[in-house]
């Protein structure tokens, strides 16, 4: 009789060896779903061939003319998903979507307005979605082209990833996503170059990085090339940082070579005051980033124009670990422009935005064709 009730268990009087068969076909499941769940991941993972034609939708045929003002401006807008109040679970923070359709619609018209405001000759965008469950499944590319439709335009995917089951309790889900670039004058061209990421696991989660590069005529015979990028920021791997920004280099100097005007716009992802936690007075440690932007390896006919942006002290992004406090949420600067010495520079500021429709706020260049 005690050997009997020794073989039950007190909840339920579950028979040990039934409960155990149990709680071994649940582990089964749980690895069959996990392992059948990094199958998909990595059989459905794809990147784009690289040095891809991209086709430029043109509304006018305008040509840029040397010594003449024109203005550039650079903005990531956080796939519309980040108001001031929200945080974002990689950096430590607790969403991993937008609130709603609502939020990310709010957002992109504020984006808009604030092109308007700006009235930059050419603009260029980063992580712009043309469909993610992050983004609520608005189409970010169709937005700017409908809400701005006196430019040019170009877009240039970085990323179509698969459905990411993280976080576990509400995952960020699929995004296709990428890099527009709008002017006022013509597109003649347009080409897609993949960047170098990491190779591990690691590329599920830093997803797929590319830079595109437009071709602006410009009287007398050459072309400004304009280059829109927005690098690694997840990797710790640094050395796939370098490599993406000798990718760059080698197309600028490239270009540069032939006589044209080359200006590349971005989110950089590395500190380009070089002393930005000095600056906005933060005490913090530099995230993966945020690390100096290397302007010694710039090639020869380049600069990264700061202007007076230090003395400014308005930062261009935000840590998203916390809802936006200024003076509190740790900012930084990692966007702007990389330009050809035959670029002269007018005007360079950051608009502060104070982060209301993304954690970015726009950097925009006044400047000529010499």
């Amino acid at each position: 009789m005690i050997a009997e009730k020794s073989a039950m268990i007190d909840a339920g009087g579950i028979p040990m060896k039934k409960f155990i068969k149990i709680i071994l076909g649940i582990v089964i499941a749980i690895i069959v779903v996990f392992g059948g769940y990094l199958i998909y991941l990595f059989a459905s993972y794809d990147r784009l061939p690289d040095n891809l034609t991209l086709k430029p939708h043109n509304q006018h045929n305008e040509v840029l003319e040397t010594n003449k003002t024109y203005r550039a401006m650079s903005h990531n807008i956080g796939y519309g998903a980040y108001p001031p109040s929200y945080s974002f679970f990689m950096d430590g923070g607790k969403y991993s979507r937008a609130y709603d359709k609502k939020t990310v619609e709010e957002n992109m018209q504020g984006i808009v307005n604030t092109t308007k405001d700006v009235a930059p000759t050419l603009a260029f965008y980063q992580e712009v979605d043309q469909s993610g469950d992050r983004s609520q499944h608005v189409d970010e590319v169709a937005w700017l082209k409908e809400h701005l439709p006196t430019y040019n335009s170009l877009y240039g995917q970085n990323y179509d990833s698969s459905y990411l089951f993280y976080p576990f309790t509400d995952p960020i889900g699929q995004a296709k996503s990428g890099l527009v670039t709008l002017s006022h004058a013509e597109i003649t061209s347009s080409k897609r170059y993949s960047l170098p990421i990491e190779t591990n696991f690691n590329k599920f989660f830093d997803l797929d990085r590319a830079f595109t590069v437009s071709r602006i005529p410009v009287k007398g015979n050459h072309e400004l090339i304009a280059i829109n990028t927005h690098l690694s920021a997840f990797t710790k791997d640094r050395s796939v940082q370098a490599a993406q920004l000798k990718k760059i280099f080698d197309v600028m100097e490239t270009e540069y070579q032939k006589g044209n005007y080359v200006m590349v716009a971005g989110d950089y992802n590395h500190d380009v005051l070089g002393n930005s936690p000095e600056v906005f007075n933060t005490s913090k440690k530099r995230e993966t980033w945020t690390h100096p932007f290397p302007k010694d390896q710039l090639p020869a006919g380049f600069h990264l124009p700061n202007g007076n942006l230090a003395e400014e002290k308005i930062p261009s992004a935000r840590a998203l670990n916390e809802p936006y406090k200024k003076g509190h949420t740790y900012t930084t600067l990692i966007d702007g422009f990389l330009l050809s010495d035959n670029i002269q520079v007018k005007d360079l500021h950051v608009k502060d935005m104070a982060f209301q429709y993304s954690d970015h706020n726009p950097v925009y260049l006044d400047f000529s064709l010499k």
